[in-house]
Order: C-alpha cells, then structure tokens, then sequence
C-alpha cells in the first residue's frame, strides 16, 4: 500500500511540475489505441491486466509513457509499447484517454 501511495504521489508531483505536456489529437489517438486495447480495455476503462487509463490527465499520460520508454518505470510490456510510440503518437493517446470518462 506505501509502495502505491509512494507511485501516486510522484506522479502527481511530476504532473505538478509541468515536465510532461500533452496537447494532441483525439482522433489519431483513438486509432492508435488499438494496441493499447488489449490489456487496458478498448475504452481505456481497465482489465485484470492493465489499469484503467480512461480520463486519464494528459501530462501524467504523457509522463507515464517517458518513464516507461526510458526505463524509469519497470514494466517490460509496458516499455515494449511505449517504445513503439513517439511524442506526437503519446500526445494523441493522451488527448484521446483523456476525452473518456
């Protein structure tokens, strides 16, 4: 439970800062979710295998995206993804998460 509340804090903190910004299309985002449906739901709601993802800020989307690419966040399946995407492709994801409640 530390562990979650720990994760959730720097996330936010690192939405605070600015470090991440989003401003993308909803549209190409949607296309490009198809890869993303799999574990996180076709609408981004969540599954037993991914978190729900729908609503979702865009800068923490975004952040989230880098981290993972980078390594800075350790999930192999999430970095195989991410590592598949560029900046624009994450702002488009983000804009598009972001659009569903």
């Amino acid at each position: 439970m530390n562990r979650i509340l720990l994760t959730s804090l720097i996330v936010g903190l690192a939405g605070l800062t600015g470090t991440a910004q989003a401003a993308g299309d909803a549209a190409a985002g949607k296309e490009a979710a198809t890869s993303c449906a799999m574990c996180h739901g076709p609408a981004g709601a969540g599954t037993a295998m991914g978190t729900k993802i729908a609503g979702m800020d865009q800068a923490k989307f975004v952040q989230a995206m880098e981290d993972y690419k980078s390594g800075k966040r350790d999930n192999a399946m999430m970095k195989n993804q991410a590592s598949q995407h560029s900046a624009t492709d994450y702002a488009n994801l983000a804009a598009y998460y972001a659009s569903l409640k």
